[in-house]
């Protein structure tokens, strides 16, 4: 899996700034944020797994790929064309409800539309990015931030709407305390252009499976 070209500096870097990082870089060495996934099929998968379990999620994105998916792609991907065509009680029948067969609809259609082209991206900063994907139904802040990292690896992402860095800055940082998000954003200015991977790290020390989109 290839490495994030901008990660060795990172992790270099914030290890010289942030001794807490520092010790979490070293104390996992060799891992790294991994992309998985063309952009369409990521992002639809994000929208089926809202609010369900893991294994629900996986037996309704089979059945949607079964139903919508590219026959020749390994590994399995949606179409997006396909999508626009079936009526929202196809989609149904899959096991989406009404208002998740409207928002994998309506994501569909703003790729095939070209209204979302990731040709384009490259050219777009962060939150200009962030503002184009949230236009998609069923696409919040959250997730469009979790897209910007996992799949786009851009490298200066803080997902402070996050409980899971929420918790682990409060750990290694203020004794466990919960601060606000004005006071986490502006202790976090530290780690700049590098807040993706600061991120990534303090999640791996809550939980050390490699997180993944």
């Amino acid at each position: 899996m290839t490495k994030p070209p901008y990660w060795d500096d990172a992790t270099r870097e914030l290890a010289l700034r942030d001794p807490v990082l520092g010790k979490l870089i070293t104390a996992t060495p060799g891992l790294h944020l991994t992309r998985r996934g063309d952009p369409f099929t990521t992002l639809a998968r994000a929208i089926v797994g809202q609010q369900i379990s893991v294994k629900a999620a996986q037996a309704i994105w089979e059945r949607l790929v079964a139903a919508c998916g590219s026959a020749s792609a390994v590994p399995p991907v949606l179409d997006a064309a396909r999508v626009t065509r079936k009526r929202i009680a196809t989609l149904r029948r899959i096991g989406l409800s009404e208002r998740k067969a409207e928002y994998i609809r309506d994501l569909a259609r703003h790729f095939v539309s070209a209204r979302l082209e990731p040709r384009e991206w490259t050219t777009l900063d962060d939150e200009a990015l962030i503002e184009a994907l949230v236009d998609v139904k069923g696409i919040g802040r959250w997730t469009a931030e979790m897209f910007l990292m996992f799949h786009e690896m851009r490298a200066d992402i803080l997902p402070l709407d996050d409980l899971g860095l929420q918790k682990a800055m409060a750990l290694h940082y203020f004794d466990g305390e919960r601060q606000p998000l004005a006071l986490l954003r502006a202790f976090a200015e530290n780690w700049r252009p590098y807040r993706s991977v600061a991120t990534w790290y303090l999640w791996r020390s809550m939980d050390p499976i490699p997180v993944e989109y």
